[in-house]
């Protein structure tokens, strides 16, 4: 069998919940179940300039398109490979003066490919576009008017010339885009950078507790198994990240993928004591001081959001330890609400290069994230690897080093060896294990050169606090 070819996976009819997609043969941890090329896929409208529209890869330079100055590829290889998929783009931008929204440069991308090849089953799909999702008829009054206005705008964009298509079936290709849009990341996978339609993938079922991940990888999706898999074994995927309480994911999934969650994870409320908990012994705190602290830290987290899009990183500071003297008296250590603190709180103190402390809160904020995600949960090892830099940057070599190995594990799982944030991985760990051996042998040597070392290279500082939440499976307006 091929690596990740589509042999190894049916389609089957999932009770309660439409289509779904079951293994045919047995998975390990971090085998690729299959790996999918976009059908279309679009840069974000604000990256346009910034990402290559081919790799979706963040680059200084790129060249751009001479005849509608909208596109941008690394080189000649990525322009010529994208002609196929440009080509009509490229003239209709032209015609039209200037490029529309990406959700209308995306469904223009899937019509031209309908107009070269048919809407029946391109080649390596399981099921064909016309077969998608589309939940039209669960929009909401916005939702619809939403699309009325898509549909019009895209109706002006698109070129006479061209196949022409009934509204219904334009409307049906903005209701795959809605509830099937996949978040492509940049190389790195740290920042949702596109979206692209893969339906092969959109047959995959939400579980809050799923057996796969799918991870971009070198312009190619991949699903991934994150437990052992059995044939005949349905495949799952989260659509949301874990770390909510199940009452808030099932409301998030019913408001975004209009389907209420019947996972084993809802329905028994696992971890969700986790999630809530609130200190024990003979201090336990009353059910008022519960509500009044939990109560404090969303109407911080709001101030905290609002400061941090205005650059205000030392108020964000004072308020994570404000915030941080009332919850740590009541809330235990899993609690949400307290680590959602620790995990802002670690981000900027970082980036203000107050590392010691920022440590101390990223430690404390893997400690709680260990004890209810998954274990090989992506987000959970790219947590891991940042508390890991945090350590290194804060002199703490032995602790840093033990965070980065436990992040290496997960992400080999994950994201795969040949990711480039797992190499990336790789070279920190050869690292931090030579210094660690070094530190071991000869503290007072190992501080004086890394001394020496910091002043001779710019210190690595860490990114500027993004405020995007990091890249989710699907691309939703929220």
């Amino acid at each position: 069998m091929t690596k990740g070819g589509m042999e190894s996976v049916e389609v089957f009819t999932s009770e309660g919940k439409g289509r779904g997609l079951k293994a045919q043969k047995e998975f390990l941890p971090g085998d690729v179940i299959f790996a999918e090329p976009a059908y279309a896929a679009v840069v974000f409208d604000s990256l346009t300039h910034v990402i290559c529209h081919t790799c979706f890869k963040r680059q200084e330079k790129l060249h751009r398109c001479g005849q509608c100055k909208f596109a941008f590829y690394c080189d000649r290889t990525c322009q010529r490979a994208a002609w196929l998929n440009h080509k009509n783009e490229c003239s209709a931008i032209k015609r039209h003066g200037k490029a529309p929204s990406e959700n209308i440069r995306l469904a223009a991308r899937i019509m031209w490919k309908i107009e070269r090849e048919g809407s029946g089953l391109a080649e390596g799909c399981l099921v064909s576009i016309d077969d998608l999702q589309n939940h039209v008829d669960s929009f909401d009054e916005e939702e619809k008017k939403e699309l009325r206005v898509d549909v019009e705008n895209f109706l002006e964009f698109w070129p006479p010339q061209s196949q022409q298509f009934g509204v219904q079936f334009i409307s049906h290709i903005f209701g795959v885009i809605s509830c099937n849009g996949f978040t492509l990341s940049d190389q790195r996978g740290l920042q949702a950078v596109g979206v692209g339609i893969f339906p092969n993938l959109c047959q995959a079922n939400h579980d809050c507790w799923p057996n796969c991940t799918v991870i971009f990888n070198n312009g190619k999706i991949e699903l991934r198994a994150l437990s052992k898999i059995s044939p005949g074994d349905e495949l799952t995927v989260s659509y949301v990240d874990f770390l909510n309480v199940s009452e808030e994911r099932r409301k998030q999934l019913k408001k975004q993928y209009y389907f209420d969650c019947t996972c084993e994870h809802c329905k028994k409320q696992i971890k969700d004591d986790l999630m809530l908990a609130v200190k024990e012994g003979e201090s336990k705190p009353s059910a008022e001081t519960v509500k009044e602290v939990i109560q404090f830290s969303k109407d911080t987290l709001e101030k905290i959001n609002k400061a941090r899009m205005e650059g205000l990183y030392h108020e964000v500071v004072k308020m994570c330890r404000e915030c941080l003297k009332k919850q740590e008296p009541v809330l235990g250590d899993t609690n949400i609400y307290l680590l959602r603190i620790f995990s802002i709180a670690s981000e900027v103190l970082s980036y203000l290069q107050m590392f010691e402390e920022a440590a101390d809160y990223a430690k404390r904020m893997v400690d709680g994230y260990m004890k209810i995600y998954h274990p090989n949960n992506a987000q959970l090892g790219m947590a891991l690897m940042r508390a890991g830099v945090t350590h290194w940057h804060a002199g703490l070599i032995e602790a840093g080093h033990g965070l980065i190995c436990k992040a290496y594990g997960i992400l080999l799982i994950t994201h795969g060896p040949s990711h480039p944030i797992t190499k990336d991985l790789e070279v920190m760990r050869v690292q931090t294990e030579m210094e660690l051996r070094m530190f071991q042998q000869n503290e007072f040597m190992y501080y004086k050169m890394r001394e020496a070392a910091l002043k001779n290279q710019k210190i690595q500082v860490m990114p500027e606090p993004s405020n995007e939440p990091s890249p989710t499976l699907f691309h939703k307006k929220e």
